[in-house]
């Protein structure tokens, strides 16, 4: 795998609460694939980036 792509992801980030008070939610949606994640809870949403950026950070010290 080209190694330049661990250094790059991107996604489009939608972000929404279904009533004021309600907590957040979101989805991620990569532009290349389609493919969609989606979050109860914002903190959901940044457990994901962390692993995403800590796997891609691991694999490049391989």
């Amino acid at each position: 795998m080209n190694k330049n792509l661990h250094h790059y992801h991107a996604y489009l980030l939608r972000i929404w609460r279904e009533e004021a008070g309600m907590p957040w939610r979101a989805t991620l949606q990569n532009p290349h694939t389609g493919e969609q994640e989606g979050f109860a809870t914002v903190e959901q949403l940044i457990d994901f980036i962390r692993t995403k950026t800590e796997t891609a950070a691991q694999d490049t010290d391989n």
